[in-house]
């Protein structure tokens, strides 16, 4: 694991995660929910953010998990990386990160992520760290704007309270010119009580490649492919 071992994380404040995230992430956006931020540092410099925060839709995921109390759950909803840090980084900040908050705030009992598999990656990282996947999913949220701005319908009315005039994120969205991007959702849980059943089918990894959904760094790819170059 080399130098990913130095890596300190801790709890950092919203504004300077909120920065970070802006800066580095794909999306340049933040999570309006998300609560819990860990910063991930390397001599001396902050690298690296992961925020936390409750499921956009709560009452729509809390199921996923058997008698999941309301707040049980927590769902890591951004990621953010400079190309500073070794290779391994992420997922040993991941793996600090769950150490922290099952130390620190021992009722929560499982995280919920996803992944964007019509920008940026199919989930590697999630795969690296102990994550089961739960689900592979046709985009049905997200579109992009005529300036390129990408945009959820889940979220973007709650954005633009002013602009929408009560309608609906995905009729604002479709007003304005948004055009669905073509790509998959794909759904992951990490159990920190190892205790606690998923009441939903865990799919092998396979299910990707057989949906067309692989990708990564933004570009389509199997897995197959890439354990194909790995070995090359």
């Amino acid at each position: 694991m080399g130098r990913a071992k130095e890596i300190i994380v801790k709890v950092i404040p919203s504004k300077i995660a909120n920065e970070f995230v802006k800066k580095n992430h794909y999306s340049g956006k933040v999570v309006p929910n998300s609560t819990l931020h860990f910063g991930c540092f390397l001599d001396d410099k902050l690298h690296g953010v992961m925020s936390y925060g409750s499921p956009m839709v709560k009452s729509k995921v809390i199921h996923y998990v058997e008698n999941t109390k309301w707040n049980e759950v927590i769902e890591l909803n951004r990621m953010a990386f400079d190309n500073y840090l070794p290779k391994y980084s992420e997922s040993r900040c991941i793996s600090v990160s769950i150490k922290l908050i099952k130390k620190n705030a021992a009722h929560i009992k499982w995280i919920l992520s996803f992944s964007d598999g019509n920008l940026c990656g199919d989930g590697t990282i999630y795969r690296a760290s102990g994550f089961q996947l739960i689900g592979v999913n046709k985009n049905t949220s997200t579109y992009q704007m005529p300036n390129g701005e990408v945009v959820c319908s889940l979220t973007s009315s709650a954005h633009r309270t002013k602009e929408s005039n009560g309608k609906s994120g995905t009729s604002w969205i479709k007003d304005n010119g948004g055009k669905k991007l073509d790509g998959f959702q794909i759904r992951y849980i990490y159990l920190i009580d190892k205790t606690c059943k998923i009441t939903v089918p865990i799919l092998p990894f396979s299910k990707i490649d057989e949906m067309g959904a692989g990708m990564y760094k933004g570009e389509k790819i199997t897995l197959k492919e890439r354990q194909q170059a790995i070995e090359a």
